[in-house]
Parts: structure tokens; C-alpha cells; sequence
């Protein structure tokens, strides 16, 4: 799938640090909602690629997070609706899915957990929405590159060889990060830091207040 349109509104709409101007956007939704119409035609398949079908519903999910704001905007956080994440609002092919199915049905089960770098809720210590599209070819780039800036942001991650302050992201989703090795190993991957294997770990507040 052509994920170029994706790719010219994430450049006119978010900043480089990730903030997303929805107050534009709601004045003039239309390029967002031609990309959900594309999105909702060009359901994967068995035929598509893991980085393919990964990059389609990272893609997905964070238009689809961005479209549930506008159709509450304005407000000062996504926890300001109810149920945001159990809303099935949207038909992609012949389902109507909500980002709950798309997270933990879809994404969470293909094991990758640097998916977790690149789903955005909307929120100020969600990791950033990078502004421009997931594409297939630069996935593994892609990925690591939004896993390395997260750990690295000091708002979201402290890290020292001895000492962890980490994002709730790692105890809310800490069964992806240890199924092959233990969390530690997993920073290690990522982090300019090498981190003892005994370090304490604690988890940061998080701000739930929206990305704009």
C-alpha cells in the first residue's frame, strides 16, 4: 500500500517533537480522511509482507487515534472520552474495528514490541508520532530509530547503568519486552547507557494531557 498520503499530512500537521496541530486539522479534515478511505480499502492479507502488514496497521492505528480526537476536539486529554480505545468506529474491509482490536489483537501478536515506540495515544508521554509514514523498506530503521529517541528523552525515560526511571509503557507491556530475555537486555539493545543487569527500576507518572 501507497502510504505517501499518510506521509504529506504528517508533514503539514505534526512537529518534529511530535505535536500535533488539531486545531488545522479540524478546520480542513479532508487528506486525513481520504487516507482512512484508502486504509479501509487495502485490508492485509497472506500475501503481504510481516514489515508490510506491520507498517499498515501502525500506520492505522495512529490515524485512526488522530480521527478519534477531531471527532471529540476540543479536549485537554483522550481520557476526556469514553472508552476511547473501545470505540468501534471504523470499517477496514468488511470489520469494523476499534484501536483496542488493533493493538493487542493485531500488533501485539505479530512480536515486534518496538511497536510500542510507534503507536501513539495522543498523550504527552506517549512516545512521539513521527512525522512521516511507517513504510515497509525503512521499518527496521524506522523502528529503532523511535525505540532509541523514546529511551533517550529524559521526560519519558531516566536511565543511568544503576538506576531506571522508565515509562509505565514497559510495566503495562512488560510480557513483549521479556519473552525472549529479560527487560534489561531489551534496554541494552537501545540505550547509548549500558545498564546493569541489578538496576533498580522504578516507573514516571504518566501525562495523559493531549500532544498539540
Amino acid at each position: 500500500m501507497d502510504h505517501s498520503l499518510w506521509t504529506n499530512f504528517l508533514e503539514k500537521h505534526v512537529s518534529d517533537e511530535g505535536n500535533v496541530n488539531y486545531k488545522t486539522i479540524k478546520t480542513n479534515p479532508e487528506s486525513l480522511n481520504s487516507y482512512i478511505q484508502n486504509v479501509s480499502k487495502s485490508i492485509p492479507d497472506e500475501s503481504w509482507s510481516k514489515n508490510e502488514t506491520l507498517a499498515y496497521w501502525i500506520n492505522a492505528y495512529n490515524a485512526l487515534t488522530i480521527d478519534l480526537i477531531l471527532r471529540n476536539y476540543p479536549i485537554k486529554s483522550i481520557k476526556d472520552i469514553k472508552k476511547p480505545w473501545q470505540q468501534r468506529l471504523w470499517k477496514l474491509g468488511e470489520k469494523w474495528y476499534n484501536l483496542d482490536d488493533i493493538e493487542h489483537q493485531i500488533l501485539r501478536k505479530m512480536d515486534e514490541p518496538r511497536i510500542h515506540f510507534a503507536i501513539v495515544c495522543a498523550s504527552v508521554s506517549c512516545p512521539k508520532l513521527l512525522n512521516e509514514a511507517y513504510s515497509a523498506d525503512k521499518l527496521e530503521h524506522q523502528l529503532t530509530k523511535a525505540t532509541r529517541d523514546f529511551l533517550s528523552d529524559h521526560s519519558k525515560n531516566s536511565i543511568s547503568e544503576k538506576s531506571l526511571e522508565l515509562s509505565k509503557i514497559f510495566k503495562w507491556f512488560s510480557s513483549d519486552f521479556t519473552k525472549s530475555s529479560s527487560l534489561i537486555n531489551f534496554l541494552n539493545l537501545y540505550s547509548d547507557i549500558q545498564i546493569s543487569e541489578n538496576a533498580t527500576i522504578k516507573f514516571k507518572d504518566y501525562n495523559w494531557k493531549l500532544n498539540e
